[in-house]
């Protein structure tokens, strides 16, 4: 392992609000790698909680896809 597996690794991820008032994330190419908090300060906190053990725990370490951008669509 060289210098490079320690660099520190940018995740998207996407911030919605539910009904509930409760604020969730959902990181891009990380499947049901999740958090839910009250707060934004919280919510990253737990979001990078959430990552940190979807990478200790899955086999695969890479992120599956590569944010591209956001689009709207009416219907």
């Amino acid at each position: 392992m060289g210098k490079r597996d320690n660099m520190p690794k940018q995740y998207t991820f996407i911030v919605e609000k539910g009904k509930d008032g409760y604020l969730v994330s959902r990181v891009l190419g990380l499947p049901d790698c999740f958090a839910k908090a009250k707060s934004m300060d919280k919510l990253l906190e737990r979001t990078k909680e959430a990552i940190l053990l979807f990478l200790k725990t899955s086999k695969d370490k890479e992120v599956y896809s590569k944010f591209v951008g956001f689009q709207q669509i009416e219907v």
